[in-house]
């Protein structure tokens, strides 16, 4: 059996990992690299493999640095089943659609300027017609069914407890090679225990080879309560000020449950009973709806909150309100009173948020509420960092708005997380392999995992490394 790490190793995005088993390939993931402009444009559009090559496709979850470039693959030449849970099925219906279109959007911007400079225009990776397409070779698996998927190769998908469908996958092999048994863990992207709305991650009772994620592998976030509380001040400071607050959130997981708090915080009048709150993304709209789905993936916290509150809906209040049109959001120009902005992308990177930063960056009043991780040579990054000046559109505007960060609403487990849930493994694996994580936090994971688990041969690949178990 062979591993091949073709990305989201010693950095968080484009995760895909090749495995070769029994003569066939298996690829776990095909995310999009997220990073600088070209950078990113030539990694996703260039495969580093042959993609009709490829026999199946298992994705642990929706998010763009997960499965992003499936179209692409399947563009390309990839004709086999593309194996998921179900609601992973029913949110890349909408985040590929919506990827394209972004793409689409951006490769517009980009070509009126190659116009400018004698350069000929390039095409997106993929287009809405491919992301469509590839839509058609999806296969839901239910979480804790096993499944024979070619012989010799059994998957069992456990819940995550990251974002809706999220998933940790676990191959168990009759490796003709070696003529053994071998249990493959793949974590996906780990969630965090006693979050709202989801389950927590399941524990693995054992793995022969464990591929592990690490973003936060060398920090703690603080606890849920804290982040509650947190998020209580800087909406009630903000109002004092006449100001309002805007937050770049992930349509997919960070806003479903932003939206659970501010519930929370409304019917414990917390904050203002009357402060207007808008989701301002036409696909944290739709993946809402998706989430309204599947209440088998609720955890106890949410069906009791069900039970007790009388709106039935832990996404919808009294002054909650989604926006889908454009010209819905535009309207949101025009608001001089306080104030919640909830809008994409999470690292402001695209779509409307950019609008709304644009709008409001230089009003100290307000103040920009960045709640996730954001990636070296993004916008998002630019704002935690505080530079004083940022370009948005190409044109620069100060920033005069306080900037806040919570890191307790993180979807990702912490260090301390990461290790216990390795630790339920009943031995330590054989093989161990850090990946999705910036390279100083992957390093810090390994180190734990061999003087805090015991854990041997544990390896912080390097990308396309290839190893032969």
């Amino acid at each position: 059996m062979q591993i091949q790490f073709h990305g989201a190793v010693r950095t968080v995005t484009g995760s895909q990992h090749l495995l070769t088993i029994n003569g066939k390939r298996l690829l776990l993931d095909c995310g999009l690299y997220q990073g600088s402009r070209k950078e990113s444009y030539s990694r996703n559009q260039n495969l580093p493999f042959d993609a009709a090559s490829i026999d199946k496709l298992i994705l642990s979850h929706a998010h763009i640095d997960h499965s992003g470039n499936i179209p692409n693959l399947v563009k390309s030449g990839f004709k086999g089943d593309i194996i998921c849970t179900y609601p992973t099925r029913d949110l890349c219906a909408i985040m590929l659609r919506d990827s394209a279109k972004i793409q689409s959007y951006d490769i517009q911007y980009l070509n009126k300027k190659r116009v400018q400079q004698n350069l000929p225009p390039i095409e997106p990776i993929y287009s809405i017609e491919d992301a469509v397409e590839s839509l058609k070779q999806f296969v839901g698996i239910g979480y804790n069914r096993p499944f024979q998927i070619l012989p010799g190769i059994q998957l069992t998908f456990y819940d995550a407890g990251h974002i809706l469908g999220s998933a940790i996958i676990v191959l168990d092999i009759e490796d003709e090679e070696t003529m053994q048994n071998i249990r493959l863990v793949f974590s996906g992207d780990l969630g965090r225990p006693d979050r709202p709305i989801l389950n927590d991650p399941t524990p693995i009772d054992r793995a022969d080879v464990l591929i592990i994620e690490s973003t936060y592998g060398n920090r703690e976030h603080a606890n849920l309560d804290e982040a509650s509380d947190k998020l209580e001040r800087i909406i009630n400071n903000t109002c004092k000020r006449g100001g309002k607050v805007i937050v770049p959130a992930f349509a997919v997981g960070r806003t479903q449950e932003l939206v659970y708090r501010l519930h929370q915080l409304v019917e414990a009048r917390d904050i203002p009973a009357d402060l207007p709150i808008y989701v301002d993304s036409p696909l944290a709209v739709d993946a809402t709806s998706i989430y309204r789905l599947h209440p088998e993936a609720y955890d106890e916290e949410v069906a009791h909150f069900l039970l007790e509150n009388h709106t039935g809906d832990p996404f919808g209040f009294g002054m909650m309100q989604y926006t889908r049109s454009t010209a819905q959001s535009k309207e949101l120009n025009h608001l001089y009173q306080p104030a919640v902005i909830i809008s994409a992308s999470g690292m402001a990177e695209a779509g409307r948020i950019l609008h709304h930063l644009k709008n409001n960056i230089e009003d100290s009043r307000n103040t920009i509420l960045i709640v996730g991780w954001q990636a070296p040579h993004t916008l998002g990054r630019r704002i935690v960092d505080r530079e004083p000046e940022v370009k948005i559109f190409g044109e620069t505007y100060k920033l005069n708005a306080e900037v806040a960060t919570i890191n307790g609403f993180s979807a990702h487990a912490d260090r301390r997380e990461l290790l216990d849930w390795a630790s339920k493994l009943a031995s330590p694996p054989k093989h161990t392999f850090i990946v999705h994580g910036e390279e100083d936090a992957s390093l810090a994971l390994a180190e734990g995992l061999q003087t805090q688990l015991g854990f041997g041969n544990v390896v912080v690949p390097e990308l396309g490394q290839l190893f032969t178990i």
